[in-house]
């Protein structure tokens, strides 16, 4: 039974995906006559004294004894940026009383935080300068323990 009303463009799809399909049984044939049965030795690696991929396992004369205790283990460096223990010094830029948020920008970094008056410990106006510590917000950094810098 011929295809009936079969345009060009539908052709050339089946083409494609005959063709396809024919190329990876191929490829599994090929694959069972090789007869390719790879090794748990095949797959090991080795790393050597400088941290490098080796397929040949470590002389066993260079062994070294470490202490475990002399490793030490340690967390990424924290952005003292973010340390909630620092306080910054900041322009409040904008804050709406009506809103209850606004923003302070840090006169070091020039970075803008979002501020909650949640977050004040004082009452806040725009242009007014402030000391916070810089926290975790909903949506990224945020201004906490915001008050007036006294000199």
């Amino acid at each position: 039974m011929g295809r009936s009303q079969e345009t060009y463009g539908k052709k050339e799809v089946r083409k494609r995906k005959e063709q396809k399909r024919k190329e990876k049984e191929q490829k599994r044939a090929k694959k069972k006559t090789e007869g390719r049965k790879d090794s748990f030795d095949d797959m090991i690696a080795y790393v050597d004294e400088f941290g490098m991929i080796t397929a040949t396992p470590p002389d066993p004369e260079k062994r070294s004894v470490v202490n475990a205790g002399s490793i030490e283990l340690d967390i990424a460096r924290k952005n003292l940026q973010n340390d909630p223990e620092i306080f910054h010094k900041g322009v409040v830029t904008t804050f709406s009383e009506l809103k209850r948020y606004g923003f302070v920008r840090d006169l070091e970094s020039r970075e803008s935080y979002f501020v909650h008056a949640n977050s004040l410990e004082e009452p806040i106006k725009e242009n007014d300068i402030v000391v916070f510590k810089v926290g975790k917000g909903i949506k990224g950094p945020a201004a906490i323990n915001v008050k007036l810098f006294r000199e």
